[in-house]
């Protein structure tokens, strides 16, 4: 069974979660719901609630029924590169090419695994306590909770746009100065593995800022205020601006003009899109200063900014 997408509208907004997804998925009961939002097998925007948790006029649900049957949640002993820890939570910093958690087309082998073999009591949270996403092939800082107090707090924070997020990307074209990307975002309803910029999508901010200039490329800073799936490719790809290696939304391999020959089949294999999440600030569960986290770009993306110049 395929994932079964629903777009919430605005007679269920602000209600809770279970009751809005028992009304959208009448062919399973409400107990089967409740169970499969608690297993993470219903998302809201791609992330795990609650199901007392409210939902929003526009908010995404995917279920994947099957889900449990096809893939594994065993640990699995793959490297981590912790980049902090403490007895609440961790923080990864993602490796390119490391699925996040098992699903169609990718039943094991994930960061959901290697959490799960390293510690055994987060498996026992929703989606072994992964609360946001990166996507396969993009790199940077992610947050592991440990404890499900510490989850329900930084999930809070998510709802309501209290964690800073930023990342550096490696574009076609030359961003001039800054700039503010303030465009919807919807599903593709002829690629659901696709989104797309829409007046009708989700509200979706994004904050571009030039870091180095590239001869054709630009190396830039984004932050974001809303955490769409694929927003800044989405973004970024509408505004002419396509990052490098991004199969999706630059699928063609656009250059820019007059990029040297012996520079064109490094740009067009590199093998990821040049997206790295470099810096998280979220508050403590204590009430004290924020915790701040930043992890630098990595090699390969260094190499080719380094090839660039």
């Amino acid at each position: 069974m395929e994932i079964i997408y629903k777009t919430i509208d605005i007679n269920f907004h602000n209600m809770r979660l279970d009751q809005v997804a028992t009304s959208l998925y009448q062919d399973f009961s409400r107990s089967q719901i409740q169970r499969w939002i608690i297993s993470g097998n219903l998302l809201v925007n791609g992330e795990t609630l609650r199901p007392k948790d409210k939902v929003h006029s526009g908010d995404e649900l995917s279920l994947d029924p099957a889900l449990e049957e096809k893939v594994s949640w065993d640990g699995e002993d793959i490297p981590l590169n912790i980049h902090y820890e403490d007895e609440d939570f961790l923080v990864i910093n993602k490796q390119p090419g490391l699925v996040m958690h098992p699903g169609a087309g990718c039943p094991n082998g994930t960061l959901a695994n290697a959490i799960a073999f390293y510690y055994p009591d987060s498996s026992k949270l929703p989606r072994c306590g992964i609360v946001h996403r990166l996507d396969k092939d993009t790199s940077g800082l992610v947050v592991i909770a440990k404890t499900e107090k510490f989850r329900s707090f930084f999930v809070k924070q998510l709802m309501n746009r209290e964690v800073q997020k930023s990342y550096e990307a490696i574009v076609v074209g030359q961003v001039i100065g800054s700039m503010s990307i303030e465009l919807g975002i919807e599903r593709d309803p002829r690629n659901r593995i696709k989104m797309r910029a829409s007046e009708l999508g989700r509200e979706a901010i994004s904050h571009v800022s030039l870091i180095q200039f590239l001869n054709g490329y630009s190396h830039i800073e984004v932050k974001i205020e809303t955490g769409r799936t694929h927003q800044i490719r989405v973004h970024l790809s509408s505004y002419k601006h396509p990052i490098i290696g991004d199969h999706i939304y630059n699928p063609r391999n656009i250059l820019a003009k007059e990029t040297p020959k012996e520079l064109i089949s490094q740009i067009q294999d590199f093998p990821r899109q040049a997206l790295h999440a470099k810096s998280l600030c979220f508050k403590r569960m204590n009430g004290k200063e924020n915790f701040e986290f930043e992890s630098c770009i990595p090699n390969d993306m260094q190499k080719l900014i380094s090839s660039l110049q």
